[in-house]
């Protein structure tokens, strides 16, 4: 019965969730589904369990999802995001609409801005380019996708994106962890974008179709006195250069070293801390430290345009605002995942998954129980969590008996997350559709083989590592 109650409460997550119900509260209700007939009494499943869960993930990341969605928001605001687009967009041109659309999305997601700002600020400029480059528009849901959500949010090591930073706690890594595969996944992600929509729209331009008529959500172009792109820069370099000297993961003498010490004067004070040592949080530590600096300097360069919005005060209001449904939201798959793992049924599956393997590693089990877990939830760091909070010690004690690195498993698990997100009930899949004024009818055919494309590109870099060692 117990493995039927959890298959069940995981079908109901995912048919409520795409229905449009908020996973903040259909996970709780389906917590307890899972835990019906586990001998556990239900309410204390509830309290003790999964609200128990919930917070400490809340106390491990708010911070991140708070810093970093004001900062997007100081960014967007304050005009140096669309100033950067701008340019990125200017000198690559109509002509290489492709390739400008990749590089501006990545630049901006990897300099720490939230992914679905990156949306709502690049699709403006991809629009236009698309409209004057006559190429499909339909074609820019799935190509916005892979320059938000792929290379720059997952791959290239030093990314301040969440996905990258929630498996430093379980693995005690850095965000710079497995650099040569990360590299080489960017690159397989950015290329396999780039060729299959390159021949789309090729494809679709010789049987006569162009941008496309009575489209909705139409942009025009963005206009106003944007900070100068250089100035726009600034904050974005600013939170990458930082977070490497401040988490120093190449151990440099004269980079800054946390003080290792720093939790022992909390132990008088009876507090149960979740984080066992310093090398576990130095990593969220580390980023939130640049994204305040960071902010305060696009505060500064984009002070003017601000002010004729009213002042910081609403990118600040609203950044905290959103933050809350966002931390909140991966944090109900959490503990929907801790509630699913503490059931005595799940031992099976657990053993079922651990027992998957090439060759003596656990990476073979990270990328299959993260693909079904992304699946189920269709979120990168929904499913990330709830694979973490279930097998993320077991991996890590597999990895540190056989001797593998856990850069490796920190760099493979965040490549897996990000394999077969992109269901039809995909949040931010429908966010993004939303956002271009277009349907699933109109463009998944595309995000689908792009989904393909990527999931493959885990596998080619855990066929890589297995064969030549590489980290």
């Amino acid at each position: 019965m117990g493995i039927t109650m959890i298959i069940l409460s995981l079908v109901l997550l995912i048919f409520f969730a795409y229905r449009g119900y908020s996973i903040i509260f259909i996970a709780p209700v389906f917590a307890i589904v899972a835990a019906f007939g586990s001998g556990h009494e239900l309410m204390p499943v509830y309290t003790e369990i999964y609200m128990t869960k919930a917070a400490e993930y809340v106390k491990t990341y708010y911070p991140v999802f708070l810093l970093g969605a004001i900062f997007a928001k100081l960014m967007e605001e304050g005009g140096l995001a669309a100033s950067v687009a701008n340019k990125i967009t200017k000198i690559l041109g109509k002509e290489r609409a492709i390739l400008a659309i990749l590089i501006g999305c990545g630049v901006l997601t990897y300099g720490g801005l939230s992914v679905f700002v990156v949306a709502f600020v690049m699709y403006p400029f991809a629009a236009i380019l698309f409209r004057q480059a006559d190429m499909p528009k339909k074609l820019l849901p799935g190509l916005l996708w892979m320059g938000i959500f792929t290379y720059s949010m997952v791959a290239i090591p030093g990314t301040p994106q969440i996905q990258n930073i929630i498996p430093t706690s379980y693995f005690g890594t850095t965000t710079w962890a497995g650099i040569g595969l990360g590299l080489i996944g960017a690159v397989l992600y950015f290329v396999a974008a780039y060729v299959w929509v390159s021949y789309r729209a090729k494809k679709l331009k010789a049987q006569g179709e162009g941008y496309g008529k009575n489209l909705i959500n139409e942009p025009e172009a963005p206009s106003g006195d944007l900070p100068s792109w250089q100035l726009s820069s600034v904050p974005l370099v600013m939170v990458i250069v930082l977070n490497l000297l401040i988490s120093n993961p190449f151990h440099w003498d004269w980079a800054y070293h946390w003080d290792q010490s720093s939790l022992q004067s909390m132990t008088g004070l009876k507090l149960s801390l979740i984080a066992a040592s310093v090398a576990k949080v130095e990593a969220i530590w580390s980023i939130n430290v640049a994204l305040i600096i960071s902010s305060i300097v696009a505060a500064i360069i984009g002070f003017k345009k601000l002010k004729s919005k009213g002042g910081i005060v609403h990118p600040i209001n609203s950044g905290a605002v959103g933050s809350m449904g966002a931390i909140l939201n991966v944090a109900s798959c959490y503990a929907f995942g801790c509630v699913v793992a503490s059931v005595p049924a799940f031992e099976i599956i657990k053993q079922a998954l651990l027992g998957l393997s090439i060759g003596d590693g656990p990476l073979f089990s990270a990328v299959i129980t993260n693909i079904i877990m992304t699946g189920i939830t269709g979120s990168s760091s929904g499913g990330m969590t709830i694979a973490l909070g279930m097998l993320g010690e077991e991996w890590l004690a597999w990895a540190n008996q056989i001797g593998m690195s856990p850069e490796v498993l920190h760099r493979i698990v965040c490549l897996a997350s990000e394999c077969i997100d992109t269901p039809p009930h995909s949040g931010a899949l429908i966010t993004l559709m939303a956002v271009c004024g277009l349907t699933h009818k109109d463009s998944y055919y595309d995000v689908f083989i792009l989904t393909l494309l990527k999931t493959l590109v885990a596998f080619v870099c855990l066929a890589i590592y297995l064969i030549t060692g590489i980290t």
